[in-house]
């Protein structure tokens, strides 16, 4: 069977989801028993997004063998089977270097090289250089249809269908079906427009995906059908969800998968979408809630943190809880106060990024969480930056930083990776991709993934120094994991914390709703047994109230110490009764 091919493309304006339409239509294959493969390409010159601002581009989406990728790759390993690589992902800036260098090389002696063909041609390589054996290749052209930069990649799809056979590709572009509160009404314009600027560069898409946050009336997805020259059956309602891994079960309910499979020949299999429905009644009918702090860099952008966002989440998922995440800038930790909200949560994250700025805030929420026994997990960054605080406040090495922050800082306790001294370029310059890791017997990390050795992905420049672990230990800090070679600090813990690890790898790029991370569920459970016992003490101190000083307070709970926050308590003794179990019993005098 030949390898068939659907093009996604997007119009009216950016953002509207492609990239999870296109993961949701990759699930619907595979639940009919395909073999799918997925692809993003991005019309910016930028080789990667590896150098890009968070505020401009949202996250940078790390694969198995190290290529810095867009987010939306990560909607296609969240959504499917996929294991995206270095081909999953082409830029503009890629595409023009490789013609470059066959140019340089003599590849094109005699010709003048040109976009047509030479570019859309190193474009459609690269489509056919991803598809290996899979049944179906998605391929997702960024931007936003009218765009001058996406005007090869565009071609090179229309090119692409003729090649291959209209009966091996379809385009499914998805559009903006605008609600207007002055008129009260749903207006296609903006889609008829941007199907028009598709059939100007000969492209007719084969199903429209009308993004909307109402209902599409039948008798308007005729006048779209008519006016846009589209099946009317085609014309699918992509109306906005409370939570995006609804979004497959939604497209199943419009028949876009029964669509697709008729338009690209391929036989239909016993659907099955269980596991999928599985997942939104977890996520909407949620047993308990729990509120983590994400002390961050980047904090006003969400995208900036997408799929650690997502990894909470499914962590949540896995202990029966919804997650409500509250982004603390670091910045503003760093005027001497805390904010309202750090005393709220039940568990702080630190995550991944880069530079000087925010990051003494970041040192005081470790510090706030280490001395108030709240539990913390540190990523990367997050992890260099426990390492610090505790060399600081712990082992007393005052003035210890990272050589990223402080070139005379007295104690590098944090400093350049050993190969890549002397290295000054940005782009592609760290310590890319899988690495492996070999666990500490018996420790949280441990316990959550009960392995010795386990694998995980890594972008970092900056190391723990070696020169200083020892010093560490002697104060109490665990290297819980390390790289095979010894070389690397993989893995820190507090031992006598009720939850303090903190990793050198991003977990959140391998997590999935339906197999969430191993760490995440950790550090969730972690937070609802710590919220747990604070709301147990909250409840002691509210009866104690009552009754005169000196009275004792006993208080059942799952793990950890809960310490009373009433005066009027004199003692309160800890029972651990069971899972889940909370009971607060008053003794009076």
């Amino acid at each position: 069977m030949a390898t068939k091919y659907v093009f996604v493309t997007g119009g009216v304006v950016s953002s509207l989801g492609k990239g999870i339409a296109a993961a949701s239509i990759g699930a619907l294959f595979e639940s009919h028993g395909l073999k799918v493969t997925m692809m993003k390409c991005d019309p910016y010159i930028n080789v990667d997004p590896g150098t890009m601002s968070p505020f401009q581009h949202g996250e940078v989406y790390v694969t198995d063998d190290g290529a810095e990728t867009d987010l939306d790759l990560g909607h296609y390993e969240r959504f499917t089977n996929v294991v995206t690589t270095k081909k999953s992902n082409i830029t503009t800036g890629r595409v023009y270097q490789a013609v470059i260098e066959k140019e340089r090389r003599g590849d094109f002696l005699g010709s003048t090289v040109q976009v047509i063909p030479h570019i859309t041609d190193e474009i459609k390589a690269a489509i056919r250089a991803v598809a290996d054996d899979a049944d179906v290749v998605i391929v997702e052209i960024g931007g936003t249809v009218g765009d001058i930069e996406s005007l090869p990649f565009l071609e090179a799809i229309r090119q692409f269908r003729q090649d291959c056979g209209r009966g091996n590709a379809v385009n499914v572009h998805v559009t903006l079906v605008p609600y207007l509160k002055a008129t009260d009404e749903l207006k296609t314009k903006p889609t008829q427009h941007s199907v028009k600027e598709l059939l100007s560069i000969g492209i007719q898409p084969d199903v429209l995906l009308c993004r909307t946050d109402r209902h599409l009336p039948e008798e308007m997805r005729r006048k779209i059908a008519l006016f846009c020259n589209v099946e009317e059956r085609a014309v699918i309602q992509a109306r906005t969800v409370d939570t995006i891994y609804e979004v497959p079960l939604r497209f199943a309910s419009e028949g876009i998968d029964s669509i697709l499979l008729e338009m690209l020949n391929l036989p239909r299999g016993q659907r099955d979408l269980s596991k999928w429905q599985a997942i939104v009644e977890g996520l909407k009918n949620p047993r308990q809630t729990v509120r983590i702090g994400i002390v961050g860099k980047y904090v006003s952008l969400a995208d900036s943190y997408k799929s650690l966002n997502e990894a909470l989440l499914h962590g949540g998922l896995a202990n029966g809880a919804k997650v409500e995440l509250v982004y603390i800038d670091s910045e503003k930790l760093e005027d001497g106060s805390f904010p309202e909200d750090i005393s709220t949560v039940d568990g702080i994250l630190v995550p991944g990024g880069f530079g000087t700025r925010g990051i003494e805030g970041m040192i005081r929420a470790i510090e706030y969480a280490r001395v108030n026994r709240v539990p913390y997990f540190g990523i990367c960054l997050g992890m260099q930056t426990a390492t610090i605080e505790f060399a600081r406040h712990v082992c007393g090495l005052e003035g210890a930083n990272s050589s990223e922050f402080s070139a005379d800082t007295p104690y590098k306790i944090i400093y350049k990776l050993r190969e890549l001294v002397g290295v000054n370029a940005m782009g592609g310059t760290m310590r890319l991709g899988k690495y492996a890791c070999q666990l500490k017997p018996g420790s949280k990390a441990w316990q959550a993934y009960r392995a010795d050795t386990v694998w995980d992905r890594h972008r970092h420049r900056y190391e723990v120094n070696p020169d200083y672990v020892a010093i560490l230990e002697q104060h109490g800090l665990a290297i819980t994991g390390r790289s095979p070679d010894r070389v690397f600090v993989e893995v820190i813990e507090i031992p006598d914390h009720p939850y303090f690890l903190a990793c050198q790898c991003h977990p959140e790029l391998k997590s999935k709703p339906f197999a969430p991370h191993p760490l995440f569920v950790s550090f969730v459970k972690a937070a609802l047994v710590h919220q747990e016992a604070r709301v147990a003490a909250d409840t002691a101190a509210g009866i104690a109230t009552q009754d005169t000083p000196g009275d004792t307070v006993a208080v059942a709970t799952e793990g950890g110490n809960v310490a009373a926050k009433n005066p009027a308590i004199a003692t309160a003794e800890v029972v651990t009764e069971g899972p889940s179990k909370v009971a607060v019993e008053a003794f009076c005098a």
